[in-house]
């Protein structure tokens, strides 16, 4: 506890903050948010949106149409790894073996995917 003291001493960090500096902060920031502080900041967080928020989400949009158009959309390759698409008991709705977003295009089944006979 000692060594505690004497490191906020040295970096004259206040234990214990005195009740009435608190109070004496609170109804500074109560009387400074009477004199339009609102509609200055308002005002701020418009302008952020329309200069910074809204042309990063175009940048983000831009970026994944690119990243789309050069994403190869084959199917790939089934190997059957004997871990992978473990049914222990069959799910509870369609037939059984699909799971509930099953994507015939993404998701294989395990003994491969739908529509392919090889």
């Amino acid at each position: 506890m000692a060594a505690l003291a004497r490191l906020s001493q040295a970096l004259r960090v206040p234990l214990r903050v005195p009740l009435r500096s608190l109070t004496r902060d609170r109804r500074q920031l109560s009387a400074a948010a009477g004199h339009g502080h609102g509609e200055h900041s308002a005002k701020t967080w418009k302008i952020l949106t329309f200069v910074v928020a809204l042309p990063g989400v175009a940048v983000c949009m831009l970026n994944m149409y690119l990243k789309e158009q050069q994403h190869s959309h084959e199917q790939p390759e089934f190997i059957p790894y004997t871990h992978l698409r473990i049914r222990s008991k069959r799910f509870p709705w369609g037939d059984g073996n699909k799971s509930l977003f099953h994507n015939p295009h993404a998701n294989a089944l395990p003994d491969g995917y739908e529509g392919h006979d090889e």
